[in-house]
């Protein structure tokens, strides 16, 4: 901060109370000394200074152009030009004090610090109370930087919390490196009590709970809010097809003609009339009625409308919590956003927003089998796929090998129009079905609600040419705890009587590797082609005719104490396709 604004603030800082602030009037920047006026009234509380020890030295007003003090409980809207950072000031007078600023980002990421610096003393060094010199005091300002207390960048809505905060003088300092931008900024000393952003429930999500070529119906949890603190609140709904939004005011500043929800200013004079409100001003604006979020706004007598554009809408919905989105297109991919407003304040928090696509209005293909060859499906979530085998050939029965990759898959197989089949599917299973001449076979793979699904699937007359390996039930890998040393592991996995080859890898993960990570890595269609050289262990062939002995061990040496282990084991059948078995995180003993 420059020596001229430390001077003016450290002035009216000290003769807020005094007639000598009309005097100040004169000499400071009218944009910056605007924001000041009513400072005491409704901001925290100000330190007050000796008015013997006052002296202006004040030489370019300029320097107050692009700075303002935040007022206490009350978010502000301003603008930033690209590469040019602007700060922003407030005072806290006593230690120990609870302290909250929230920055939200609108059509741009942020880079922004908050910083406390203490004041200088008025007085010289000799304790004599003469004023030091200009020279002086500029120099002390110029070697404090300050000391920063928190930093981000990105465009998230993201906060600094504080329950008990030194006093001094706190700087706020923004840039935008992309381009001119807009952004709102709370600061409060009194976050406990006034709540001025509605509360997320435990569960912020937005479900999709209907899903039509046309229509889409979403819910989501109340905000406690609402239904505790007994607040107004009111829910606005948005749809576009480009992205999930982060806050209100990036809709909004997307809505606006140039990207932006109000006209650039210019420098020196970046006040909105709701800046103006709240420090007493009027303007244009009715200050005592509710403001809509599709008014337009007036700057500086000029009226300055919203262009909405045709790619997004707000739909604001009172306090229900279900809504169904209409007019929609088929096989469109569209994101939603639900965002609470207190109405009182009309400041909003963002749900976690969620995305889909509408089905489609044509039916689907039908994907034609050809005996004894594999087919790859893929099935959307919730989604379905519809095959059809016709063999050329007479035939007495017809087997289908399904392979689901992922999740669980619902398989229905019907003969001419005569349901034959309907299971879930998991892993590899084997279905044989009675034959009958010239009969076509109609397949449907339906997806469940988790996820999308993947499969591999084969029709054939002649079962004898198997294309995949069988498994046992049991296709989890064993590991045992007492045989764990510092450089090996001991496994087991059971087998059939069919000989098959086996091959175990293995790869090193972190100690937090979670179940998140390992299901990603579940794919069992993935073979072990796509695996480095370096986590192969080894290969062998096995099998038993007695089940009850169809079990193999196995140790893995050449580990690291304390490490972390991901095992897979291959099953590759006699036609080379691959079933990898449940995966194993095992972990070698520290201290031997």
């Amino acid at each position: 901060m420059s020596f001229q604004e430390r001077s003016c603030l450290k002035s009216v800082l000290a003769w807020r109370d005094s007639l000598v602030l009309r005097m100040l009037l004169l000499h400071c920047s009218m944009s910056y000394l605007l924001l000041l006026l009513p400072f005491s009234s409704w901001t925290q509380k100000l330190p007050t200074r000796d008015e013997e020890l006052f002296q202006m030295q004040i030489q370019d007003k300029t320097f107050f152009h692009d700075t303002s003090v935040l007022p206490d409980g009350a978010e502000i809207s301003s603008y930033l030009f690209r590469e040019t950072p602007k700060r922003f000031f407030f005072v806290v007078e006593e230690d120990n004090t609870p302290l909250a600023v929230t920055v939200t980002p609108c059509d741009a990421p942020l880079e922004w610090k908050l910083s406390l610096q203490e004041l200088p003393e008025e007085s010289s060094g000799d304790g004599s109370g003469e004023p030091e010199p200009l020279e002086q005091q500029k120099q002390q300002i110029l070697n404090e930087e300050g000391t920063e207390l928190f930093s981000y960048r990105g465009n998230d809505v993201e906060y600094f919390v504080s329950s008990s905060s030194p006093s001094g003088l706190y700087q706020l300092e923004l840039l935008s490196t992309e381009k001119d931008t807009h952004f709102k900024v709370y600061a409060t000393t009194t976050p406990e009590s006034d709540q001025p952003y509605p509360e997320l429930p435990y569960d912020p999500r937005v479900d999709v709970t209907s899903l039509g070529r046309t229509t889409v119906t979403l819910a989501w949890k109340p905000s406690p809010t609402a239904s505790l603190l007994k607040q107004p609140m009111q829910y606005c709904v948005v749809i576009n097809k480009e992205h999930n939004f982060k806050s209100l005011c990036a809709v909004e500043a997307k809505q606006s003609a140039d990207d932006a929800f109000m006209r650039a200013p210019k420098p020196g004079l970046d006040f909105s009339p709701f800046d103006f409100a709240h420090f007493g001003f009027s303007s244009n604006s009715n200050s005592g009625k509710e403001r809509s979020f599709l008014k337009s706004s007036s700057k500086f007598g000029r009226q300055v409308y919203s262009k909405p554009r045709v790619d997004l809408e707000k739909i604001c919905i009172g306090n229900k919590n279900i809504f169904t989105v209409s007019d929609l297109k088929p096989d469109t991919q569209y994101y939603f956003d639900i965002f609470a407003v207190n109405v009182n304040t009309n400041m909003s928090t963002a749900y976690v927003g969620t995305f889909e696509r509408t089905k489609e209005e044509a039916k689907q293909k039908t994907v034609d089998l050809k005996d004894g060859k594999v087919t790859d499906v893929f099935v959307k979530r919730k989604g379905s796929k519809f095959l059809r085998f016709a063999p050329v050939s007479s035939h007495q029965k017809v087997t289908f090998f399904v392979h689901s990759c992922l999740d669980a898959v619902q398989i229905q197989v019907r003969r001419d129009g005569k349901l034959l089949l309907s299971q879930n599917v998991e892993g590899v299973r084997q279905f044989q079905l009675r034959g009958k001449p010239k009969a076509k076979y109609l397949i449907r793979l339906k997806g469940n609600k988790r996820g999308a699904s993947m499969l591999k699937i084969l029709a054939t007359t002649r079962p004898n040419k198997q294309s995949f390996p069988s498994l046992p039930e049991d296709t989890r890998i064993k590991a045992f705890d007492k045989l764990r040393t510092c450089s090996s592991v001991t496994v087991a996995w059971l087998g059939t009587q069919e000989r098959n080859k086996f091959c175990i890898y293995r790869k090193e993960v972190d100690d937090n590797y979670n179940e998140e990570q390992k299901k990603r890595e579940q794919n069992q269609c993935l073979g072990p082609d796509l695996r480095k050289k370096s986590e192969k262990v080894l290969c062998k062939y096995f099998h038993s005719q007695n089940l009850q002995k169809a079990v193999t061990t196995e140790t893995i040496k050449g580990l690291q104490p304390g490490k972390s282990y991901l095992l897979d084991v291959y099953v590759i059948g006699h036609g080379g396709h691959s079933v990898k078995y449940q995966s194993k995180i095992v972990k070698t003993r520290k201290f031997c």
